[in-house]
């Protein structure tokens, strides 16, 4: 059918006033384009953010800390060897009052060797007990020079992870104690802890240290284990020094599911904030013919298992039933 010189006078006019009309089409993919690229450069550079922190914890926890850790074992090996008994407490006995004669054995053994030095006479080593004490995970020994030594002697599912030390120095009765030295984790809070409890509630301080030193191994390890034992189903895995902020995906699936667990402290053990998302993938490809945004499903089954076990155990049971529960979820929202 033929346009008359009107009706293409019109047309002409209507395409001055909205030109996007005509070209809509290479807009929208120019656009499609441009979020492609800034996705694309935004994983780049989380990418490269995750070499770099893995690099710097590589290299913060090296040479200078081995060498720590070497002299401290020998040193903590060498007091337990001389040691004349090995005294276990059990809660109550364990103590401000137990803490305080640790803290007199340690100037009682300054002074005797400072007279015995201005005397001359040979030292008997068995006139003085030297005594050792475990409480729980933690070993607290006598060390020379007015320092009390704690060795914290951390576990996972009952077999024994890494060991750990902490020097305390003690001048007198009438100063406060302090830290000396350590093989603890530079990002886990130890300053903190030194200026708010050390000076007011030294017993508190110790345990509080035991606290945070086994549940940091105790998270490790749960992520640990899952890399293990579940590697090929783990597209991408991230966590923070400490593990308190874990986030990993899932890609063997015929979905994609995103896992993000935040704990409320550095003694937690189990997520306080746990928030499990799924696509189904067929969703995803439907979406981009359609030009629409694929919408996420929240697995809340998922999300009460990692709030209540374990990592390792939270996972067999959301893999287990979640191919089940995502072919119910897409059903739901393509009924026949």
């Amino acid at each position: 059918m033929e346009v008359s010189d009107f009706e293409e006078e019109t047309l002409k006019k209507r395409h001055k006033k909205n030109p996007f009309t005509s070209s809509m089409v290479e807009v929208n993919s120019m656009h499609e384009d441009d979020d492609n690229d800034r996705l694309e450069t935004a994983r780049a550079r989380f990418s490269n953010v995750i070499k770099r922190h893995t690099a710097l914890a590589e290299r913060l926890s090296r040479d200078s800390d081995k060498m720590i850790f070497q002299r401290l074992q020998k040193e903590f090996e060498a007091a337990r060897a001389s040691q004349t008994e090995e005294v276990y407490l059990d809660g109550e006995e364990w103590n401000d009052g137990l803490l305080a004669t640790i803290r007199e054995r340690v100037h009682m053994e300054v002074d005797r060797k400072a007279m015995l030095a201005e005397t001359d006479v040979i030292p008997n080593h068995h006139v003085e007990d030297k005594i050792t004490y475990r409480v729980g995970n933690k070993v607290i020994c006598c060390l020379e020079g007015a320092r009390i030594g704690i060795q914290y002697e951390t576990t996972f599912a009952g077999d024994p992870c890494e060991l750990y030390h902490l020097v305390l120095e003690s001048r007198s009765f009438l100063e406060k104690m302090t830290v000396l030295e350590h093989t603890i984790p530079f990002f886990l809070p130890l300053r903190e802890a030194e200026n708010d409890l050390l000076s007011s509630n030294a017993m508190r301080f110790i345990d509080y240290i035991g606290e945070l030193l086994q549940a940091y191994v105790d998270r490790k390890e749960q992520v640990r284990l899952i890399k293990e034992l579940y590697g090929n189903q783990i597209g991408e895995l991230y966590h923070s020094l400490p593990y308190h902020i874990i986030e990993f995906v899932l890609d063997d699936f015929p979905c994609k599911v995103i896992v993000s667990l935040r704990y409320a402290d550095l003694v937690s053990v189990l997520p306080t904030r746990v928030r499990v998302i799924a696509w189904p993938i067929d969703q995803f490809k439907k979406s981009e013919v359609l030009g629409a945004h694929p919408s996420p499903t929240r697995l809340s089954y998922a999300e009460d298992a990692l709030k209540s076990m374990s990592l390792p155990e939270a996972y067999a049971e959301i893999v287990l039933r979640l191919r089940q529960v995502i072919q119910e979820i897409f059903e739901d929202r393509n009924p026949s």
